[in-house]
């Protein structure tokens, strides 16, 4: 397993990796709270108005992204599994963004496919662990424990920041909005 899947020494939340629900919750919820407005700080009514500009991110990219966030969490980190295929072979070294770089190659339907199959893993894992107090087997860089309780409100997290990205992007292909 190659060291760039661990990086995090501190979650930028602070969130306690093992915590009560309430202090789980506040944390991750204050975090966003301050994000907002710390991404909205010092902007001018005209900046605070301007349209969003492009991006390099696409939608198959975010679909592997968060196949690959859902393996680490759950496969590697929860219950100590090996990343899995195509994770177990991606060349990191060279592109620490392959999930994101790699995805303009794959069909669509495999895709969805990776994502819905990471899901049901998780939710297998999740559903086998029986407590939200579980610890996971890997803990983080510096030696922390991990519970199930604070990875599933971090996967909350990474849906929430990605679902919104996903929403301007589809947006900007056809207009849907709030599918």
């Amino acid at each position: 397993m190659t060291e760039a899947l661990f990086e995090d020494i501190r979650h930028p939340t602070g969130a306690p990796y093992v915590a009560d629900e309430s202090t789980t919750l506040r944390t991750f919820l204050d975090f966003h709270r301050a994000t907002l407005l710390r991404q909205v700080a010092g902007l001018d009514h005209e900046q605070l108005n301007r349209p969003f500009a492009a991006t390099t991110m696409t939608l198959a990219g975010l679909l592997k992204h968060m196949a690959y966030v859902e393996d680490i969490w759950f496969g590697v980190r929860l219950a100590g599994d090996s990343p899995a295929p195509p994770f177990d072979t991606a060349p990191w070294v060279d592109d620490e963004d392959w999930e994101f770089t790699s995805a303009a190659a794959d069909d669509p339907e495999t895709l969805r496919t990776l994502l819905r199959d990471a899901i049901a893993r998780s939710n297998e894992l999740t559903d086998a662990a029986g407590s939200l107090d579980q610890i996971a087997v890997d803990t983080t860089r510096d030696g922390q424990s991990i519970s199930l309780r604070w990875i599933l409100v971090h996967m909350i997290e990474e849906y929430a920041r990605h679902c919104g990205h996903a929403d301007l992007m589809r947006e900007a292909i056809d207009g849907e909005r709030d599918i």
